[in-house]
């Protein structure tokens, strides 16, 4: 360690006399005469640099310890930690399989990442708008959608936040039949919308109800998007929003004649609702949870609720438009499963 921090400062040093020699020939071409020597000294952390030529001599003199060269060694590699935490987010499933070491591991490289970060109003950043894919989370990752941070933002009390918590839990567990696709998040200057994409087998094991045996289901699968949608509003210190859930709805469901009912403008408002409900139920509001941004550079954001459930996001583009899923089949994937099945076996063309 201490000698990897010794060459870390031989580098700054080298860096910082690059950048201040006095010659404003500095980065003219070195004729054969010309040399650079470097001296330690053995009983000092002041090393010494001196060029010398028949036109100028010059020395510059570099402390090892100062405090400036140290916060500078210190520094964490960025492009190190994001790539460590990567690794763990792409061999855990997001977080969905990940070991307790992994957990522990990845929640220190997040820590790394929030406390190098130099921007302090990352919500009011044009930065921050565009299409971000979840990498990795601590929690559940329907959690990013605000319809369940609004859920959350309603639990009065302490006891109510770790019911919640529970019944979350118990939503996924109920849910593990389904595979989870891309969830992300799509930001504009005043607009969150949450895409979670899930897949689901449509004919499961049913051995006893068919005239022949075979393992597993059949590949028919049933496919959509939950898509939640809310207003953000920065807060004043910038450094998060506030949301203001609207609406739910189902796109890009393959199944047939549902697709053209959600199609239609089916969804629910669970602002009017909130509002009935405010109306009508004695110290009823409507939740507006605070989804704070605590790191975010041109490729990551992480983002924690109001119980520090962390999410990482990846961006992939600056696209603000929510996603129209116009090019799924309401077919419930049997167009697919029939092409596959001539591609691969009749390889009958027309």
């Amino acid at each position: 360690m201490f000698q990897t921090m010794k060459r870390n400062a031989l580098y700054y040093a080298l860096l910082y006399c690059l950048t201040n020699l006095p010659s404003n020939e500095a980065f003219t071409p070195i004729s054969t005469h010309q040399r650079c020597a470097f001296a330690p000294s053995p009983r000092s952390s002041v090393i010494a640099f001196s060029s010398s030529s028949p036109e100028e001599k010059n020395n510059i003199a570099i402390d090892v310890d100062s405090e400036e060269l140290k916060e500078a060694v210190e520094q964490p590699n960025i492009l190190e930690t994001q790539t460590s935490l990567l690794t763990i987010a792409s061999s855990s499933d997001r977080g969905q399989c990940a070991t307790t070491a992994e957990r522990t591991a990845a929640a220190a490289l997040i820590v790394t990442l929030e406390e190098s970060n130099s921007n302090t109003s990352p919500t009011t950043d044009s930065t921050i708008e565009g299409t971000w894919e979840l990498l990795y989370s601590d929690t559940q990752l329907f959690r990013s959608s605000p319809f369940f941070m609004a859920g959350r933002a309603v639990c009065a009390t302490e006891e109510e936040a770790k019911q919640y918590d529970w019944f979350c839990d118990m939503h996924r567990e109920a849910l593990a039949i389904s595979r989870i696709g891309k969830v992300r998040q799509i930001i504009s200057s005043a607009r969150m919308t949450s895409e979670f994409e899930v897949k689901v087998g449509s004919v499961p094991f049913l051995p006893d109800f068919t005239p022949f045996a075979y393992s597993g289901g059949l590949p028919v699968t049933i496919e959509g998007a939950i898509v939640s949608t809310a207003d953000i509003t920065p807060t004043r210190s910038g450094s998060a929003w506030e949301i203001f859930m609207d609406t739910v709805e189902i796109k890009g469901s393959n199944i047939p004649f549902l697709r053209q009912i959600l199609d239609n403008g089916l969804k629910l408002k669970s602002r009017d609702l909130g509002t009935f409900l405010e109306e009508n139920v004695n110290d009823y509001t409507n939740p507006k949870p605070i989804f704070e941004t605590t790191y975010l550079d041109n490729n990551m954001r992480i983002s924690r609720d109001q119980d520090g459930k962390v999410f990482v996001y990846g961006k992939t583009s600056d696209v603000t438009e929510p996603t129209t899923y116009s090019n799924v089949d309401s077919d419930m994937g049997v167009t697919r499963l029939l092409e596959g099945i001539n591609d691969s076996i009749f390889k009958f063309y027309i």
